[in-house]
């Protein structure tokens, strides 16, 4: 399991010097870092220990001034390597190095107590001592990075100290944040920083966020080694094309498309080491961002100056002069307004009752999980308490509900128009992602592109007499003007009418009659047609248009012809 160890201490305290007697690297790469004797940027090398263990360390600077770049190395750190100098013991640094590794969830380690050439053997035993009480559950080791004294031994340390971490469940999806960017001649950009979750190959697609591109990996370096594949736990050189060093930050992160919300809140649970005041610096990852913090006893919004990527369970400092507390990330895209009951919730942590309390209407299973909320496993689990539609997650409760609405619609419909007790598909359900998948479980009937209650059938209801009325002209006169176009629509799907133009409706069995006059006529003229049928030029009229309408005559100039289509009998009859 690829493992990651950073260094913390107080200045001039041998952070550097040990790392090189360990690894036989210079971390200190800025000339700046080399004229003015400390370090002021992060640094990395590979660290072999005993048993073939491959680690990968992490040199922090340990001046005051540099304590953002100290948290952004902290990232993604496994266990620590805590210097001490024999000769000063504890200082300033020392302290809050150790108070934001502990903000940050890093708990295993061991204490190098350095410079133990410099001072008698009374002082090293008295800072030995010193160093257990300040971190009793790590090893110390008293070693000397100048002559070579105990190094063996703070290997065999870190060794055993790999035994005790279980790296906490971390999203399968890629997610590296950026420390470094830089160009290299004949290369291009490179970025490097701890691989959190997932992993990078050569061919790789993948988004650098927060500003939302998609970037393509070139190749990928694990310690300046060229590998097929880096996994989570490695320090990363990432080579990428087509984008400058200018476009890149400190704070950028390299993700799996899809599955990390940006933002610019954050719900979390607080850990004070003082007052929080309600402007603080937020470090996340590799970031730091300004941001309001708005409270709710143990729980608080973070409302951020500019976006960052997060996920749930991310691990947080705050910072102002000095470090003043941090947290856990409980809702990395949180509703505007901070809800405790809401947080109660999600810090249970139970998938199921999380799933539940973030579905209010359906959403997609790849929106839950972009939600920055769970690993696949706790999707999966989650989403057993609830019911699935295709892609779309969506309660039986909410389900429920929205059925007793079609159900009032389609009563109110078939109350107010009997005649068609239908409601356009489309006019039913909202004009929303989800309503072709959530469609078929309503339980309703569908014809002719509207929806019906099941069983519910068209009826005249109190315009019997209408009916009546109409129907008797019709049989007087054999046409007659309609006013009531859906009572016309009511009657002619019962085939107790036919719908002509102009408003007008004729009796079918003029209809009937005017068919079986076609195919004696030719050719087919208004006039003929008029005269064999004994109606009016007018009546004449509508009907031959109805039959073109009816696909069973076709007009050429001032006569008509019989259409002969597949399907099509000459008598005119519908497929």
């Amino acid at each position: 399991m690829p493992l990651v160890v950073g260094t913390a201490g107080h200045i001039d305290h041998g952070k550097t010097w040990l790392v090189r007697a360990l690894t036989g690297k210079d971390t200190d790469r800025l000339p700046e870092e080399h004229e003015r004797g400390i370090s002021i940027d992060l640094g990395y090398a590979p660290l072999e220990l005993p048993g073939g263990l491959h680690l990968s360390l992490v040199d922090v600077p340990g001046h005051e001034r540099f304590v953002r770049n100290m948290v952004a190395g902290a990232t993604g750190v496994d266990l620590f390597l805590l210097v001490i100098d024999a000769a000063e013991g504890a200082r300033p640094q020392t302290h809050e190095h150790l108070a934001i590794l502990r903000l940050l969830g890093v708990k295993h380690g061991v204490a190098a107590v350095t410079k133990t050439d410099a001072v008698e053997p009374e002082q090293v035993e008295l800072a030995v001592a010193e160093a257990a009480e300040l971190v009793p559950e790590a090893e110390v080791v008293a070693v000397s990075a100048k002559t070579g004294d105990g190094l063996d031994e703070l290997r065999a340390a870190l060794a055993r100290a790999t035994e005790a971490i279980e790296r906490p469940e971390r999203f399968a999806a890629t997610r590296l944040w950026i420390d470094r960017a830089f160009s290299l001649r004949g290369i291009g950009t490179v970025v490097t920083g701890t691989l959190w979750s997932g992993s990078i190959a050569a061919g790789d697609l993948l988004w650098l966020e927060p500003s939302g591109r998609t970037v393509r990996v070139r190749s990928v370096q694990v310690h300046d080694q060229p590998v097929e594949e880096a996994n989570a736990g490695q320090r990363v050189a990432v080579n990428l094309p087509a984008i400058e060093r200018g476009e890149l930050r400190r704070g950028d992160a390299l993700v799996e498309p899809g599955h990390y919300p940006v933002s610019y809140r954050l719900d979390v649970v607080l850990e004070e080491l003082e007052p929080v005041p309600a402007a603080v610096k937020v470090h996340l990852g590799t970031a730091d961002v300004a941001a309001r913090v708005v409270r709710s006893g143990r729980f608080a919004q973070l409302r951020l100056d500019d976006p960052v990527v997060a996920a749930r369970g991310d691990r947080f400092v705050l910072r102002t002069e000095t470090t003043v507390g941090g947290g856990r990330v409980v809702d990395p895209a949180p509703p505007r307004r901070l809800d405790p009951e809401r947080l109660e919730i999600l810090d249970r942590g139970d998938p199921a009752e999380i799933v539940s309390v973030l579905i209010a209407e359906p959403v997609t299973t790849a929106t839950l999980q972009a939600m920055g909320l769970f690993t696949p496993a706790q999707l999966a689990s989650g989403l057993a308490a609830v019911d699935l539609a295709g892609e779309w997650a969506y309660r039986p409760t909410w389900l429920e509900g929205v059925r007793a609405v079609v159900r009032e619609r389609l009563v109110e419909r078939a109350e107010t128009n009997p005649l068609d007790p239908g409601i356009p598909i489309g006019e039913l359900l909202p004009q929303e992602p989800w309503a072709p998948a959530i469609l078929p479980l309503l339980h309703l009937e569908r014809r002719g592109g509207k929806a019906y209650a099941p069983g519910a059938a068209a009826s005249l209801g109190d315009r019997t007499e209408a009916a009546d009325r109409l129907e008797a002209e019709l049989n007087a006169e054999g046409i007659a003007k309609t006013d009531d176009p859906e009572l016309a629509a009511y009657l002619e799907a019962a085939g107790r009418l036919k719908r002509v133009g102009d408003g007008f409706a004729v009796s079918s069995e003029l209809y009937e009659r005017g068919r079986e006059t076609l195919q004696r006529l030719e050719p087919i003229t208004l006039a003929a047609f008029r005269d064999a049928l004994g109606i009016s030029r007018r009546t004449a009229q509508l009907l031959l248009e109805r039959f073109d309408a009816d696909g069973l005559t076709r007009r050429v100039g001032d006569e008509r012809v019989l259409r002969r289509k597949k399907g099509l009998s000459p008598a005119g009859d519908s497929p």
